[in-house]
């Protein structure tokens, strides 16, 4: 999901979660998520599965857009002739683009562990019909930041607390765990937080507040982008995981669990209740979805990564397979960041906007690889 930049960092709802945490299932011939040390082995070009039918120059602007971060960045020396020659390119220009990126780079493939393969999903930014006040259908609240919630950084107080922040609010001078999504959504926080929108469908509000970004399309046609402006801290439990666990029986992809919950509206409040976690927003300049990187996200170009193990705005090459069995080998750019997007070779691919996007991205769950493409100086 990705939106404007989350206070914490992450584009996306803290976590940013992709859509396989969602639904609560993992794939059985891939290692455990966040675990393993990143090792880089070299190859060339013509290792990498389908080099040759990628059209490359569809990646350029999505490269293109990293560059201004990463002159920036402390590795600015070793990108400053590359992002030079990108802003020389013609949009056109295919040969242009594969003659740039097998001069400017060096491929490596990534492993962990011994092996190269990894988790991939996929997430897109929902749109939403909904109203500035509530009337008729619209009786679901998208509410900003509370007035009263509070972010905690422990390291900021002693060098022995890790970075992970506490949310919450004082009470008698002290402060406590924000209140749970459903408390909040009983009216727990009276006025403190204001809607800045009112929707329709409380389904599509739960799938917004996991995607993170969002557009809200309104009735007289004007569409106003949100993003996230802070969460209340709680764990995320995914309604795949809550129906399994109570023993409903639904497919394991978002589009079949989102069907399950609008055909049982009483099961579903319950269901959605169960999951701790509740997303705040605020308005964002509608210019597309924006990644942790701080920039517009590319439709199928755009990947979020674990940034503990890849830098972002690096170009990868990515081979996995699409929901139905079709590869997916292509050049893509690391722009975003996921709570639950954790280890070395893991990876959530920007599909893109709204409904179509969604039947796709909701239905990703796929082993992979990828190779980083690093600059050669």
């Amino acid at each position: 999901m990705a939106a404007g930049r989350h206070p914490f960092g992450l584009s996306r709802a803290l976590p940013a979660l992709a859509l396989l945490a969602l639904a609560g299932c993992a794939h059985p011939s891939v290692p455990p998520p966040g675990t393993g040390r990143l090792r880089l082995e070299p190859a060339r070009f013509a290792d990498l599965p389908g080099w040759r039918r990628d059209v490359l120059a569809d990646a350029v602007p999505a490269l293109a857009k990293s560059c201004p971060p990463l002159l920036r960045s402390k590795a600015a020396a070793g990108w400053r002739g590359a992002c030079a020659a990108i802003s020389r390119l013609k949009p056109e220009d295919r040969q242009a683009a594969r003659h740039f990126f097998e001069h400017w780079f060096r491929p490596y493939l990534v492993t962990a562990n011994g092996s190269a393969t990894g988790l991939f999903t996929a997430y897109y930014e929902p749109e939403i019909k909904g109203a500035r006040h509530r009337h008729g259908p619209y009786t679901v609240p998208l509410l900003a930041r509370p007035s009263d919630l509070v972010t905690v950084d422990p390291a900021r107080f002693h060098k022995g607390f890790d970075h992970r922040r506490l949310v919450g609010r004082v009470e008698d001078g002290r402060l406590v765990p924000y209140p749970t999504r459903a408390r909040i959504e009983a009216g727990a926080l009276g006025r403190r937080a204001r809607p800045l929108f009112w929707l329709e469908d409380p389904v599509a509000a739960a799938i917004l507040q996991i995607q993170g970004s969002g557009l809200i399309a309104l009735p007289d046609g004007t569409v106003r982008q949100v993003g996230v402006a802070a969460t209340n801290g709680r764990e995320f439990v995914g309604p795949g995981r809550i129906l399994a666990e109570r023993g409903i029986h639904v497919a394991p992809d978002m589009p079949a669990i989102r069907d399950w919950l609008r055909a049982h509206p009483r099961q579903a409040k319950s269901v959605l209740d169960a999951n701790p976690r509740y997303v705040f927003y605020r308005l964002m300049p509608h210019k597309g979805p924006v990644g942790t990187e701080g920039v517009v996200l590319t439709p199928g170009r755009s990947l979020a990564v674990d940034p503990r193990y890849i830098a972002l705005g690096t170009p990868l090459w990515l081979d996995t397979t699409a929901p139905g069995g079709k590869p997916i080998r292509r050049l893509v750019v690391a722009q975003d960041t996921g709570g639950a997007i954790k280890g070395p070779v893991r990876g959530d691919l920007f599909w893109g906007i709204g409904e179509a996007a969604f039947s796709q991205a909701g239905r990703m769950k796929a082993p992979g690889r990828y190779w980083l493409l690093l600059p050669k100086r």
